[in-house]
């Protein structure tokens, strides 16, 4: 056989044999685990009993659990601080220092928060808009703006006390 007829031949066969395997390889994704088809898909009692049961690694349970939310908290009570670095929030909105906002580890974006310095007594109304702060101990990042009307931006840090709207 020449060095062309086995090129060809090989080509043909090629041809043949790469949507045969692709075939066969879809197929196994394809079949279904009947052991766990009625197994619950939220995180419940009875969902964690089933993953117990049966005791497979992470990766290959067909039961599908999923953290239940936490319910975002009402009253806010701690220190917060102010920045006024960076040119992006979160949200990708571009960071105007002198606008009403603030940064929370957990709260939704767009969430109106009241917010009262302690020593001041003074209160704002921000809006979440990013997440942070990044340091122990404080709860909220304000920003300039929002750290200027509550009397807090000489002390950088100040007790607040904030209920969400």
């Amino acid at each position: 056989m020449s060095r062309g007829g086995f090129v060809a031949a090989t080509r043909r066969i090629t041809r043949i044999m790469v949507p045969v395997a692709a075939g066969l390889a879809m197929a196994g994704c394809a079949a279904s685990n009947t052991k766990f088809a009625d197994a619950p898909t939220r995180h419940t009692a009875e969902a964690r009993s089933v993953a117990v049961a049966h005791a497979r690694p992470r990766h290959m349970r067909s039961v599908r659990t999923v953290r239940a939310p936490r319910a975002a908290p009402t009253r806010i009570e701690g220190y917060a601080s102010f920045y006024s670095e960076g040119t992006h929030v979160a949200t990708g909105a571009r960071y105007r220092p002198e606008g009403l906002t603030a940064a929370h580890r957990t709260l939704p974006f767009g969430t109106r928060v009241r917010v009262k310095d302690l020593k001041s007594g003074r209160s704002v109304v921000v809006v979440i808009n990013d997440r942070g702060p990044f340091v122990h101990g404080r709860v909220l990042d304000l920003s300039v703006g929002a750290a200027r009307a509550l009397g807090m931006e000489t002390r950088g840090v100040g007790r607040i006390h904030a209920d969400v709207l």
